[in-house]
């Protein structure tokens, strides 16, 4: 399927890799952007010819830049209408549910049952970080710049980062450093935090690391892998004794899988196993 600000491909058998496609400015989003974002996403999670999904962006300069400020100044929530008197409470409703729309269509990278490998470099500001934080794996390329923007702009981030970066991060105290400061940050001390797990010299190079990350994804038993992702992302947000109880449900069904058979047998058969779609 063809997309406007969004390119598509399957470089390897049963893996896409979707590309933020305005370099231009920087890859940086409006609205139909996010709200075509989340097509692409929910369309390859239940695409039984997709195993494992890179996500970079188009053009030498900038993985994204974030929003778009300029676009998002002159239409939506951030447009300022002089003379127009609105209900606060209700301007709040209408505030309250676009963000929640922007928030819903970021999250389908999490949500996706595929994983999901950002590779960022260039710029990646603001939304950038929003977006990568919903990402199963992150690495990058050496001249990533990195920053949690939206300071800098009047707000605090609510997309996201507010609320993933410390889960991803075991430095609490960085993540308020950056964030409250808005400071840049590089590849390197985003990989000593724990950002990042793997820094490599170019885009290029960044790339071809992703793409045998995610052949070798493809290869795995993708009821494992669905269940792999959400059984982390589950103890993630929950206490030991309920990611414990959430995990015995799950392969109470998902252990009766005819894979699990086929896994076993090559292993002994020093074979290749073959799964069936999904």
């Amino acid at each position: 399927m063809p997309y406007q600000y969004f390119l598509v491909d399957r470089p390897l058998p049963y893996v896409a890799h979707v590309q933020i496609n305005r370099p231009s400015k920087l890859n940086s989003f409006f609205e139909a952007m996010w709200l075509e974002f989340k097509t692409v996403f929910d369309t390859l999670s239940h695409d039984p010819e997709i195993r494992a999904i890179i996500l970079s962006g188009a053009g030498d300069r900038a993985f994204t830049a974030g929003l778009d400020v300029q676009a998002a100044s002159q239409a939506g929530i951030l447009q300022q209408q002089e003379g127009k008197t609105e209900d606060v409470a209700r301007k709040a409703v209408g505030i309250k549910r676009h963000v929640e729309e922007f928030q819903n269509c970021i999250s389908s990278v999490e949500k996706c049952e595929k994983p999901v490998i950002c590779v960022m470099h260039g710029f990646t500001l603001g939304l950038g970080m929003d977006i990568s934080t919903c990402a199963d794996i992150r690495i990058c390329s050496a001249d990533t710049k990195f920053a949690v923007k939206e300071v800098d702009i009047g707000l605090a981030a609510d997309i996201g980062t507010l609320t993933r970066l410390p889960k991803a991060v075991g430095n609490f105290s960085w993540v308020k450093e950056v964030s409250l400061s808005a400071r840049v940050f590089g590849a390197q001390e985003a990989y000593q935090v724990g950002y990042v797990s793997r820094v490599l010299e170019t885009k290029e190079k960044a790339l071809q690391a992703a793409l045998e990350m995610a052949e070798l994804l493809a290869t795995k038993s993708p009821i494992a892998v669905q269940g792999t992702k959400e059984l982390l992302n589950h103890a993630r947000d929950h206490t030991v004794a309920d990611s414990l109880r959430y995990t015995g449900v799950w392969n109470s069904a998902a252990i009766q899988t005819s894979d699990v058979e086929r896994a076993m047998l090559s292993g002994l058969r020093k074979t290749k196993p073959r799964f069936e779609k999904l």
